[in-house]
Protein backbone atom coordinates (compact mmCIF):
# COMPACT_ATOMS: atom_id res chain seq x y z
CA UNK A 1 0.00 0.00 0.00
CA UNK A 2 1.22 3.28 -0.56
CA UNK A 3 1.07 6.98 1.43
CA UNK A 4 0.97 10.26 0.13
CA UNK A 5 1.70 12.80 2.55
CA UNK A 6 0.72 16.51 1.59
CA UNK A 7 0.18 19.58 3.46
CA UNK A 8 -2.28 21.12 0.79
CA UNK A 9 -4.22 20.04 -1.56
CA UNK A 10 -5.35 22.19 -4.88
CA UNK A 11 -6.74 21.04 -7.67
CA UNK A 12 -5.30 22.67 -11.23
CA UNK A 13 -7.96 25.51 -10.99
CA UNK A 14 -6.64 26.12 -7.16
CA UNK A 15 -9.62 24.78 -5.17
CA UNK A 16 -8.70 22.65 -2.06
CA UNK A 17 -11.45 20.51 -2.84
CA UNK A 18 -11.52 16.32 -3.31
CA UNK A 19 -13.93 14.38 -5.35
CA UNK A 20 -14.45 11.04 -4.29
CA UNK A 21 -16.30 8.24 -4.31
CA UNK A 22 -16.03 6.18 -1.15
CA UNK A 23 -14.14 7.59 1.61
CA UNK A 24 -12.96 5.02 4.35
CA UNK A 25 -10.80 5.69 7.58
CA UNK A 26 -7.78 3.75 8.61
CA UNK A 27 -9.13 2.20 11.78
CA UNK A 28 -9.86 -1.60 11.80
CA UNK A 29 -13.35 -0.52 12.13
CA UNK A 30 -13.17 2.08 9.05
CA UNK A 31 -14.33 4.30 11.31
CA UNK A 32 -13.58 8.59 10.87
CA UNK A 33 -13.10 11.24 12.82
CA UNK A 34 -13.34 14.77 11.99
CA UNK A 35 -12.68 17.69 13.79
CA UNK A 36 -15.39 19.62 15.44
CA UNK A 37 -16.06 23.60 14.74
CA UNK A 38 -13.83 24.92 18.15
CA UNK A 39 -10.88 22.55 16.11
CA UNK A 40 -10.13 20.69 19.50
CA UNK A 41 -13.13 18.33 19.77
CA UNK A 42 -13.36 15.32 17.32
CA UNK A 43 -16.90 13.93 16.20
CA UNK A 44 -16.79 10.12 14.87
CA UNK A 45 -18.36 10.73 11.32
CA UNK A 46 -20.37 7.47 11.44
CA UNK A 47 -22.14 7.93 14.60
CA UNK A 48 -23.14 11.31 13.79
CA UNK A 49 -25.41 10.54 10.16
CA UNK A 50 -28.52 9.95 10.39
CA UNK A 51 -28.95 6.25 9.20
CA UNK A 52 -32.66 6.66 8.05
CA UNK A 53 -35.34 10.00 8.15
CA UNK A 54 -38.47 10.19 6.36
CA UNK A 55 -41.04 13.21 5.61
CA UNK A 56 -44.71 11.44 4.38
CA UNK A 57 -48.74 12.46 4.46
CA UNK A 58 -50.41 10.35 6.49
CA UNK A 59 -53.99 11.16 5.40
CA UNK A 60 -55.82 9.14 2.75
CA UNK A 61 -53.95 7.31 0.77
CA UNK A 62 -50.15 8.02 2.63
CA UNK A 63 -47.72 9.00 0.36
CA UNK A 64 -43.53 9.37 1.20
CA UNK A 65 -42.72 12.97 0.46
CA UNK A 66 -38.80 12.73 0.53
CA UNK A 67 -36.78 9.94 2.28
CA UNK A 68 -33.77 8.12 2.84
CA UNK A 69 -32.99 4.85 4.07
CA UNK A 70 -36.75 3.91 3.91
CA UNK A 71 -37.50 0.57 2.18
CA UNK A 72 -41.41 0.72 2.86
CA UNK A 73 -44.20 2.78 4.41
CA UNK A 74 -47.24 0.78 5.62
CA UNK A 75 -50.71 2.43 7.24
CA UNK A 76 -51.45 -0.18 9.59
CA UNK A 77 -54.49 2.20 11.38
CA UNK A 78 -55.95 5.61 12.23
CA UNK A 79 -52.34 7.44 13.22
CA UNK A 80 -50.35 4.22 12.79
CA UNK A 81 -47.36 4.21 10.29
CA UNK A 82 -44.69 1.46 10.26
CA UNK A 83 -41.56 2.81 8.64
CA UNK A 84 -39.19 -0.21 7.16
CA UNK A 85 -35.94 0.51 7.14
CA UNK A 86 -33.40 -0.06 3.70
CA UNK A 87 -30.74 -1.85 5.94
CA UNK A 88 -30.91 -3.35 9.27
CA UNK A 89 -29.87 -1.20 12.50
CA UNK A 90 -27.90 -3.19 14.63
CA UNK A 91 -29.52 -3.61 17.59
CA UNK A 92 -33.31 -2.02 18.72
CA UNK A 93 -31.70 0.13 21.02
CA UNK A 94 -31.09 3.48 18.32
CA UNK A 95 -32.96 6.21 18.65
CA UNK A 96 -35.78 7.73 16.84
CA UNK A 97 -37.26 10.94 16.80
CA UNK A 98 -40.50 12.09 14.95
CA UNK A 99 -42.63 15.55 14.72
CA UNK A 100 -46.40 15.71 12.72
CA UNK A 101 -48.50 18.23 12.91
CA UNK A 102 -50.41 16.95 15.41
CA UNK A 103 -50.38 16.97 19.37
CA UNK A 104 -48.03 14.13 19.84
CA UNK A 105 -46.10 11.29 18.85
CA UNK A 106 -44.88 8.08 19.95
CA UNK A 107 -42.85 5.48 18.86
CA UNK A 108 -43.83 1.30 19.70
CA UNK A 109 -42.86 -2.13 18.54
CA UNK A 110 -39.33 -0.87 18.43
CA UNK A 111 -37.41 -3.88 15.59
CA UNK A 112 -34.11 -3.80 13.88
CA UNK A 113 -35.73 -3.57 10.88
CA UNK A 114 -38.33 -1.28 11.35
CA UNK A 115 -40.64 1.54 13.38
CA UNK A 116 -43.95 1.91 14.55
CA UNK A 117 -44.38 5.42 14.64
CA UNK A 118 -48.18 6.48 16.29
CA UNK A 119 -49.36 10.55 15.90
CA UNK A 120 -52.37 11.31 18.64
CA UNK A 121 -54.34 14.32 19.51
CA UNK A 122 -54.72 16.45 22.22
CA UNK A 123 -57.37 13.65 23.26
CA UNK A 124 -55.07 10.86 23.32
CA UNK A 125 -56.52 9.51 20.16
CA UNK A 126 -54.74 7.87 17.56
CA UNK A 127 -54.67 10.76 14.61
CA UNK A 128 -53.91 10.91 10.48
CA UNK A 129 -51.74 13.46 10.00
CA UNK A 130 -50.78 15.80 6.71
CA UNK A 131 -46.66 16.39 7.58
CA UNK A 132 -45.03 13.64 9.52
CA UNK A 133 -41.34 13.45 10.06
CA UNK A 134 -38.97 10.77 11.77
CA UNK A 135 -35.47 10.17 11.90
CA UNK A 136 -33.25 7.03 13.16
CA UNK A 137 -29.48 7.43 14.34
CA UNK A 138 -27.97 4.68 15.76
CA UNK A 139 -25.42 1.52 14.73
CA UNK A 140 -26.19 -0.26 11.34
CA UNK A 141 -25.91 -3.86 11.45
Amino acid sequence: MSTIKVDTYLTRGGASEIAIDKLKGASSAGSMLVVGEGGTVTTNLQQGLAKTWIQFNGTGTIATQDSFGVGSLTDNNTGNYSIGFTNNMANNDYASAGIGNTAGMSSEAVTTSALNALCFNSSGSNNDVTIISAMIQGDLA
